[in-house]
């Protein structure tokens, strides 16, 4: 496991307004690490390359530090009620990410120092559904775990949460930096969900993200310390030997986290899909990408806001569900399935 460090940091004027703000600057001063001014990240201007995927590379490399100021939360189906962001995008560098339709004009990756607001807007969405319980998604764009020891942001909002009677926190990540928050006085109201997926996906297309050794080592650490465990498979790819990798993969899935017999695990299980506009960025970023991506084979599904996304077909993705299940099944007969999409 390596720690993401960035090759540059630009801070907004008034990130150094608030605690954490100035909490990274001193930590870019003690790691020599370059730090920038920037009046916005939408201003943000000097990334270094001298064409378009050395650009992409570079913004990868790249650090904003600022605040989050449209504070409305979206829905976030099917995983939880509401999402939030301590971040946007992500060190890691999957061919392919949905956030490439969004946000890959900038690339960079962004924290936002002004959690304590962040924990007021909750706060406010928590009491608009009492007294039911508010499940909250806290890594739909971004991975704050792979920044979390920059930031410590999310060990903040786990202790947050855990002092919360009706909101519960989830968060999912494709990194094992685990180790600041295992200390966290969670109380149970977080869950964390690891990303795995077969050999060929994660050597392929998920460029710059842990291993699969390094996340279920991870996962096996967050299980000891008493979080809630759950898993997300995404994207379920139907590549050749598809059915013998995602056998291997629970295989050994079961060999670290078999111990957990009286906790329920969650499984996630999301098939491959995109979108034309994903495409287009995924092969300017990646132009000798396996990623199959071919609308004539597809499925089309029409998702929020009216936007076309193609999934496989109905025949293939029942299959995938079936198999996958009855995987599930075999190696977690206490393991919840809570959605395939």
């Amino acid at each position: 496991m390596k720690l993401w460090l960035p090759d540059r940091t630009y801070f907004e004027p008034e990130a150094l307004n608030y605690p954490l703000g100035k909490k990274i600057y001193e930590f870019c001063q003690d790691k020599s690490i370059e730090i920038l001014q920037t009046t916005s990240h939408n201003q943000v201007r000097g990334i270094p390359g001298k064409d378009e995927k050395a650009k992409f590379a570079n913004a990868k490399r790249t650090l904003v530090v600022g605040t989050k100021k449209n504070l409305k939360l979206d829905v976030c189906k099917p995983s939880a009620h509401y999402q939030f962001s301590l971040m946007t995008n992500c060190p890691g560098n999957c061919e392919y990410c949905y956030l490439f339709s969004t946000q890959g004009k900038r690339p960079y990756v962004r924290v936002y120092v002004n959690i304590e607001e962040i924990f007021d807007t909750i706060d406010k969405y928590i009491e608009k559904r009492l007294p039911k319980i508010t499940l909250f998604e806290a890594a739909s764009t971004g991975d704050p775990l792979a920044v979390e020891h920059i930031t410590g942001a999310l060990k903040k909002t786990i202790e947050y949460f855990g002092i919360l009677k009706n909101g519960r926190l989830r968060l999912v990540t494709k990194f094992a930096n685990i180790d600041p928050i295992l200390e966290a006085k969670h109380n149970k109201n977080t869950k964390i969900r690891f990303s795995i997926n077969s050999k060929f996906v994660i050597d392929n297309f998920e460029h710059n993200t842990d291993n699969l050794k390094e996340r279920l080592i991870a996962a096996e650490k967050v299980s000891k310390a008493g979080y809630p465990l759950g898993f997300i498979i995404a994207p379920i790819i139907r590549h050749d030997n598809w059915k013998t990798e995602y056998k291997v993969l629970f295989e050994r899935l079961h060999q670290h986290i078999s111990f957990a017999k009286n906790d329920e695990i969650t499984f996630e299980l999301i098939q491959h899909r995109f979108t034309s506009a994903a495409k287009k960025v995924i092969l300017e970023r990646f132009p000798n990408t396996e990623l199959e991506m071919d609308e004539r084979i597809r499925k089309k599904k029409y998702g929020k806001y009216g936007r076309i996304k193609y999934v496989y077909t109905k025949e293939e993705a029942e299959e995938i569900k079936e198999y996958l299940s009855n995987l599930i099944t075999k190696y977690f007969p206490n393991g919840k399935i809570e959605y395939f999409t």
